[in-house]
């Protein structure tokens, strides 16, 4: 074992990112990904730190004959753990899976968004007596069509999850980046890292401008039909917003699960395990929750729909904020 791999994989054991070890080093997150990745050796004194914070030999670190020793203080001979090795192939598969997949998901998100844009123009038809129908048929011709996007939607869900679910290891389980990996897979994540910050700037923009036909609309006091059709050009800023944030998210999460970062380190995943099923009982109540409220009031009152369709968009993003809160008081009880 070379020094890059021995100095990887103890910064892993000691479940230290890149930018930790960096710090205790006083030295740059780049040398530290330069030294893994066997493309510069650390100086004299930057070997003898190391064996200082990683608590082995420098003869461990710099002869290759040597392989086995007790490298990681932080755990015990009691507590182990199966570490899954990726190679360069399973990581690119990997990443190229989640390209191809990342624009289906955005794109599944955004037509659920769309979904009720139909039923909101076909009750505005209505109302004004543009199609010579009934409102009830314009609201069942409405509710059906939002009915067949959102199973669309959900179709495109399931079959991208398919393709991923054999990665989903990755969410679960720690793993270790054979050697040269590491330092690709950061590659690829500090390229996409500048658009990745310009898509998730562009999506925050674009949903909160979205109030401004509102807001116009106030302004020049218009009629009910006229704030029926701002709903739907709402929708429709909000989920072009929603897609930029989600497929670069999508993207930007798959070199976070190789790299052991953020929500993804061992620790997260630990956690993540044990607030499985609080999630999925979480989310499903919250979609059960959206449609009531959101097509309950249609089946009766043509007029309680279009309030209801003003607002509810606004129920996922409490929900994610309520769910955070959520993983952190049942991260707090059981540490008590």
């Amino acid at each position: 074992m070379i020094l890059a791999e021995k100095i990887m994989n103890l910064r892993k054991k000691n479940r230290w990112s890149q930018e930790d070890l960096a710090m205790k080093l006083n030295v740059s997150r780049q040398s530290v990904s330069k030294w893994e990745n066997a493309s510069s050796i650390p100086d004299l004194d930057k070997i003898i730190k190391l064996s200082e914070i990683f608590q082995v030999s420098t003869d461990y670190l710099l002869k290759n004959n040597i392989e086995i020793e007790d490298a990681a203080p932080n755990s015990s001979d009691d507590e182990s753990e199966d570490v899954r090795s990726i190679s360069l192939e399973d990581a690119n598969q990997y990443m190229d899976q989640i390209f191809k997949s990342a624009k289906k998901i955005a794109g599944g998100v955004s037509i659920c968004i769309l979904s009720p844009v139909i039923l909101m123009l076909l009750l505005a038809l209505a109302d004004t007596n543009s199609m010579q129908i009934p409102e009830s048929i314009a609201i069942g011709i409405g509710v059906t069509i939002l009915i067949l996007l959102v199973a669309g939607a959900v179709s495109l869900f399931i079959i991208n999850g398919m393709h991923l679910s054999k990665y989903s290891y990755l969410e679960t389980e720690p793993i270790s980046l054979q050697h040269g990996v590491t330092g690709i897979v950061e590659t690829k994540r500090d390229e996409f890292k500048s658009f990745y910050t310009k898509c998730i700037v562009s999506g925050v923009i674009l949903c909160i401008i979205s109030i401004v036909p509102y807001i116009i609309a106030a302004a020049l006091d218009a009629e009910d039909m006229t704030y029926l059709f701002c709903t739907a050009l709402v929708l429709i800023l909000v989920s072009n917003g929603v897609y930029l944030i989600v497929w670069s998210s999508v993207i930007n999460g798959s070199y976070q699960r190789l790299l052991e970062e953020n929500d993804y380190s061992r620790d997260k995943k630990m956690e993540a395990k044990k607030n499985e099923s609080i999630s999925v009982a979480y989310w499903c109540i919250v979609t059960a929750v959206y449609l009531g409220i959101s097509l309950g009031p249609g089946l009766i009152y043509k007029e309680s729909a279009i309030q209801a369709w003003r607002i509810t968009w606004m129920i996922w993003p409490c929900a994610g904020i309520l769910f955070a809160a959520i993983r952190a008081i049942a991260g707090i009880i059981r540490k008590k």
